[in-house]
């Protein structure tokens, strides 16, 4: 077999406008046109050289979800060769390559598709301040000059940004049926052609490398319609790379001689040329059509952020010690201070406290504001002065059983004769007396209430210590309470908690959503648009393959789930049978239940 130079070899003319992508773009050029310099057949050095040098120079994507084959290809062949584990490591690449990219064009439809249902407002306020600075600068422009010319520069900016969007969505949607029909077509003969490559590798591999090289010009005849139908007036900044053209194998005669190892060898880095001029194409088309970085997205908030940082920059300098100040250190003590007071306060002496009232600190305590003894002094005092009052005044003995309250009742009624002539009274009199006995009365019930106060605070003393504690109490919940969120990685779909449970029971709904399509195109006999929603079913397996993995090895649900998806991608399947394991993988298995569910 002769090696057949490219069609279209990549070239610096084609590079791609994102910085991240001049990497591996000139990376492949510089080793396709090194490969065009040396011979092909029989360099096992060369082979290695290609895979060192795309290993470092190239991201490797390695596919989770696994190929339509048996399930021990390549290990249970008994005549394995070199070549059958480099064609296996090339579908494995394709799948992954392929899949990375249908990932990150889904990525960029989905924020087109959230901006392109918004209001109005959130269209414009797109346009002005979610396109980066220039974008700001040229839009304030255009609608400042619209609005002094025209009465509809809303209206204007509002169609601009609606072209804006689906121009970018009719690209990316494009390039997502093309990259799932292919990825569908691929697939399926994978399954088809499984078993064959188990039992009669020398006679498959070339048919299968000859169906490869068929769908990859396909790809190229998908991607061709979309430079013939770009039009002129887009609104797509950045001009459109040179039309694919993928390199070319020759006819496989599967009825005369094998191929030898060295036209094996060709045509397996033939398919890699090609895979890698098909991840350049895509990195330029995505990096054109993609949604905004995240640094462009917020452009306004971090250079609001870069001007308050380099302020309080400015602060913080004039405040330290290079510009002789000790303002800084003077802070530094005050906060410690400050953490060490709120730590005892609320923290060390209200566990100190409701410690020592659980070990009955009742006996141990302090002594109060009043005790009980001087009370009943004052009680006591108090009786014996009534009794003695009302026994010189009546001049009667009274009697043993009498209260208090009767005896002052006497007091108060001969308090009241005295009254009439209080200052001759108040000398020869027993005003004076009745006043020093009602001062005493007095004294009593101050020492009465205090007495009273005094117990209620001991007998609430722990609540009053769980009070301190409180504000300590809610500043360890709101700790713990993000520190169980990062634990669980709650807000993607790999974690544990209910947002990643919730995630993960969307993306079952999305893949039973397919199936149902899958199947209503194929009724209605529109045999490509089923192959691409095929495609994305497969898509949307190997997302919820990926991210399942690991909550459902933690359960021990892996094999039988891994079986379940499996299962949904083979194309033969019927679909009730695909519906019924839906059910069962959001109703059966615990890695995929909601959590109030489970508990």
């Amino acid at each position: 077999m002769d090696s057949h130079p490219p069609a279209n070899e990549s070239s610096p003319s084609t590079a791609p406008s994102n910085v991240g992508d001049l990497v591996p773009f000139y990376s492949n050029y510089l080793w396709n046109r090194l490969s065009s310099l040396l011979p092909t057949s029989n360099s096992i050095f060369l082979g290695k050289f290609s895979n060192l040098f795309r290993q470092t120079f190239t991201k490797k994507r390695h596919i989770s979800f696994p190929l339509p084959l048996p399930s021990d290809y390549p290990c249970s062949s008994t005549n394995i060769s070199a070549d059958t584990s480099r064609i296996y490591a090339v579908l494995e690449e394709i799948m992954g390559d392929v899949l990375s990219n249908l990932h990150d064009i889904q990525k960029s439809l989905d924020f087109w598709h959230s901006r392109a249902e918004g209001s109005n407002a959130r269209k414009a306020y797109f346009m002005i301040f979610e396109r980066g600075p220039v974008a700001f600068v040229n839009e304030s422009t255009k609608l400042v000059r619209k609005t002094l010319s025209e009465d509809s520069a809303m209206q204007h900016l509002c169609q601009s940004s609606s072209s804006h969007m689906s121009d970018r969505m009719r690209v990316l949607m494009e390039l997502r049926s093309a990259l799932a029909s292919y990825l569908a077509q691929l697939y399926v003969e994978l399954d088809e052609r499984g078993e064959d490559l188990l039992k009669n590798p020398e006679k498959s591999l070339p048919s299968l490398l000859a169906i490869i090289n068929r769908l990859f010009l396909n790809l190229e005849g998908s991607f061709s319609h979309l430079h013939a139908v770009r039009e002129s007036d887009s609104s797509i900044d950045g001009s459109y790379p040179m039309p694919l053209v993928f390199d070319r194998l020759p006819e496989v005669n599967e009825e005369g001689s094998q191929w030898t190892d060295c036209e094996l060898t060709d045509a397996i880095n033939l398919v890699h040329k090609n895979l890698e001029k098909l991840n350049s194409y895509l990195s330029v088309m995505v990096g054109i059509h993609r949604k905004p970085r995240r640094m462009t997205l917020y452009w306004v908030r971090y250079t609001c952020g870069a001007v308050g940082l380099s302020v309080f920059s400015i602060w913080l300098l004039r405040h330290s010690s290079l510009m002789g100040s000790s303002d800084i250190e003077n802070w530094i003590l005050d906060a410690k201070e400050a953490t060490m007071s709120f730590f005892g306060d609320h923290v060390e002496q209200p566990l100190l406290a409701i410690r020592d009232e659980l070990f009955d600190t009742f006996r141990k305590r302090h002594k109060g504001v009043m005790d009980t003894e001087e009370v009943h002094l004052t009680q006591d005092s108090l009786h014996r002065m009534l009794r003695n009052f009302c026994e010189q005044t009546t001049r009667e003995k009274v009697p043993d059983n009498a209260s208090d309250q009767e005896m002052l009742e006497v007091v108060m009624n001969q308090y009241e004769k005295e009254l009439v002539r209080p200052i001759q009274n108040l000398l020869n009199g027993e005003l004076a007396r009745g006043l020093l006995i009602q001062v005493q009365k007095l004294k009593l019930d101050i020492e009465t209430a205090m007495l009273e106060l005094d117990q209620i605070l001991r007998a609430n003393e722990i609540n009053f210590a769980i009070l301190a504690a409180l504000p300590a109490f809610f500043l360890s919940l709101v700790m713990l309470t993000l520190l169980r969120t990062w634990l669980k990685q709650d807000s993607k779909a790999q974690g544990r908690g209910r947002i990643a449970r919730i995630h993960r029971r969307l993306l079952v709904v999305e893949i039973e959503k397919r199936i149902m399509q899958y199947q209503s195109y194929i009724e209605q006999g529109r045999d490509k648009d089923a192959e691409t929603v095929f495609g994305l079913l497969i898509y949307s397996l190997e997302r919820l393959y990926r991210v399942v993995e690991k909550p459902a090895k933690a359960s021990g649900e892996w094999d039988l789930v891994k079986q379940d998806l499996v299962e949904l991608g083979k194309a033969q399947q019927q679909t009730s049978y695909k519906l019924t394991v839906t059910q069962r993988l959001v109703k059966v298995y615990d890695c995929l239940l909601p959590t109030l569910q489970r508990q």
